[in-house]
């Protein structure tokens, strides 16, 4: 009773309190549970993030969807599985002809019929499509500024990644335009500027913070970052500054912005009504080595259904109203798009949701709603159905399989020689005492835990049977000509895909 009492007298005081919360989500990309300062990197720079874990909620056991981008961001916005979707298998390209489909609902869908104001920035990458279909500008956003793929999407070795002249590292996708930027709907440049990007990105945070605490309305900012997806680039302002190089710096940069963010939150008088939520899209890549991320005590990365690949840092902040605090209890991207949603008073859009509110982690420190965590590879089925399942400090892998990358660790389970492996009975780990999976839970040393392999198999069986496999957007293809170029009628394409807008 006491919980409930807690809780709801929370939610009371913020349904009556004027304006509506704002929510900024902070979104960081192939960015490892073993990065951060807080987290225990010793040369990582990242005071803002720290101080952000310090005074609001930090899990310690929250997890995308997916170990790889598009399909952990659609399930991020919609609180639904990349597999109802359709965002599956791995990833979309520029001239992907699919994309999140337009019937799902976003977070900012759910948020524009209350009067929200929306924006984002950074990484989209859930499609482009013919004329721009699938921009964010289609799925719910107001205002947008940003790379609609990843930035590795394009040739970069002759693109400036560091000043004053530091040419991007290693290899980038070629044979398809330079990356573009875009404004709305519009390129603004192609190729897009590394070094002044980050700049960019924030003025239009800013902004677009001042503009909306100006008109009193309230506003929802989605800041999914490019940092530190290979290649790393940083500009002026973080250069050389980190100990850990150029992994280092673009980390850097990325914990800048979200310090500009936070100090303009407080400028304009609205911070304290104001929930920032930061976490990450999957695990590093560790096949860039020390330029690819670290998973710290967690097994493998990038690709894998191991704890390295789909377990993330995760902070709630709420200066005033989130008691600062450390919660081990399960939680998931999927849970941000109920959460969001309850807290401003929207109702949920109307197809199976797979998210649960925090509230009650929020709030109250408390166990949530959330049951289980399913892990689906880069390319899921319905013949395979889930990898691995956890339910409370236990963890079942009924397949397990390397990955490219998470290939040069040493870890041989990790890399692509570890193929496909069934087990029955399934590998078990108690994740509280060994989350870096290394001591197997046989049945036949401990019987008294047939009973919980019960239960996870009954979870498992449950699940599936409510999945619904939607078209693959991924399976339908790419076509080089919807590769967006800003001088569309030029020759021969793509080298001659390159501008700069002026406004």
């Amino acid at each position: 009773m006491e919980k409930f009492t807690v809780v709801g007298l929370v939610l009371v005081s913020l349904c009556q309190a004027s304006p509506l919360p704002n929510f900024v989500l902070l979104f960081a990309d192939d960015l490892g549970y073993g990065d951060l300062g807080f987290s225990g990197h010793p040369t990582s720079l990242t005071p803002n993030l720290d101080r952000l874990a310090a005074d609001g909620l930090r899990f310690t056991d929250f997890y995308s969807t997916s170990p790889v981008c598009s399909p952990s961001r659609a399930s991020l916005l919609t609180g639904r599985y990349q597999t109802r979707s359709g965002i599956y298998p791995g990833v979309l390209y520029p001239g992907s002809i699919g994309g999140l489909p337009l019937n799902e609902t976003t977070i900012a869908e759910v948020l524009k019929p209350l009067g929200y104001a929306t924006a984002m920035m950074g990484k989209w990458h859930l499609g482009y499509g013919a004329n721009g279909t699938y921009l964010p500008t289609r799925q719910g956003f107001d205002h947008y500024l940003g790379i609609p793929y990843s930035h590795d999407m394009g040739p970069c070795h002759n693109l400036t990644c560091f000043p004053p002249n530091v040419k991007c590292y290693g290899f980038c996708d070629v044979g398809t335009v330079t990356v573009p930027l875009m404004k709305g709907e519009t390129i603004t440049q192609q190729p897009v500027d590394f070094v002044n990007l980050e700049d960019a990105y924030s003025d239009f945070a800013t902004e677009f913070i001042r503009s909306s605490a100006q008109k009193r309305q309230p506003f929802f900012l989605y800041y999914p970052s490019h940092h530190t997806h290979y290649p790393q680039f940083a500009g002026w302002k973080s250069v050389g500054r980190s100990l850990r190089g150029p992994f280092g710096d673009a980390l850097l940069e990325f914990d800048s912005t979200i310090g500009n963010i936070l100090q303009t939150l407080k400028d304009t008088g609205v911070l304290n009504n104001t929930l920032v939520f930061f976490t990450s899209d999957n695990g590093p890549e560790l096949m860039r080595m020390s330029r690819g991320g670290n998973s710290g005590l967690l097994k493998c990365g990038k690709g894998t259904t191991y704890e390295g690949g789909m377990r993330e840092p995760a902070i709630a902040y709420w200066s005033g109203v989130i008691k600062p605090g450390l919660t081990h209890s399960l939680s998931s991207t999927l849970d941000i798009l109920p959460t969001i949603a309850r807290l401003a008073g929207a109702p949920f859009p109307k197809v199976q949701l797979d998210g649960v509110d925090m509230i009650d982690i929020l709030f109250n420190h408390g166990e949530g709603q959330r049951k289980a965590i399913f892990y689906y590879p880069i390319d899921p089925t319905e013949k395979y159905g889930v990898f691995a399942v956890r339910m409370g400090q236990y963890k079942a892998h009924y397949y397990t399989r390397g990955a490219s990358h998470s290939e040069t660790t040493p870890d041989q389970d990790c890399r692509l020689i570890s193929v496909l492996k069934y087990h029955d009975p399934p590998l078990l780990f108690d994740l509280e005492s060994d989350p870096s999976e290394n001591y197997n839970l046989s049945v036949k040393d401990h019987p008294e835990l047939v009973s919980v392999l019960q239960e996870i198999k009954e979870l498992k069986e449950n699940f599936e049977a409510s999945m619904q496999f939607g078209e693959s957007e991924i399976g339908k293809g790419t076509d080089p000509n919807l590769a967006p170029c800003c001088n569309p009628q030029c020759s021969p394409k793509p080298e001659c895909c390159r501008c700069e807008i002026t406004y």
